[in-house]
């Protein structure tokens, strides 16, 4: 095993780890009372991403991985799952001083 230290993102020169800083990530859990659209918001934002078509956003329940969840038609076990994200600060509006700069994000949804 190589005593490299870029598997962990720490790599200072020409990083192209999918791992960005702490600063860049940011978790998002979702919760909500049963049939109030958390497995909908979840699909949707995965639709978001390219992972899975628009067609299927909201029917696909791509969370529930669990057999018996998707025959059921409920979650039963949570998931996670790692989503990027560019953030770009709405235009017209004056950026403060110590505002989040625009770039890449990783959200890990929960």
């Amino acid at each position: 095993m190589s005593s490299s230290n870029s598997s962990s993102g720490n790599s200072s020169s020409g990083n192209n780890s999918i791992f960005l800083p702490p600063s860049q990530t940011r978790l998002v859990t979702i919760a909500a009372h049963v049939d109030h659209g958390k497995t909908t918001l979840a699909d949707n934002l995965i639709e978001h991403n390219g992972i899975i078509s628009e067609r299927l956003a909201g029917t696909l329940r791509y969370m529930d991985s669990n057999p018996e969840e998707q025959r059921r038609g409920i979650t039963m076990k949570s998931s996670a799952i790692g989503l990027s994200h560019y953030f770009q600060a709405p235009a017209g509006k004056q950026k403060k001083q110590n505002a989040t700069p625009d770039g890449p994000r990783i959200i890990h949804l929960v």
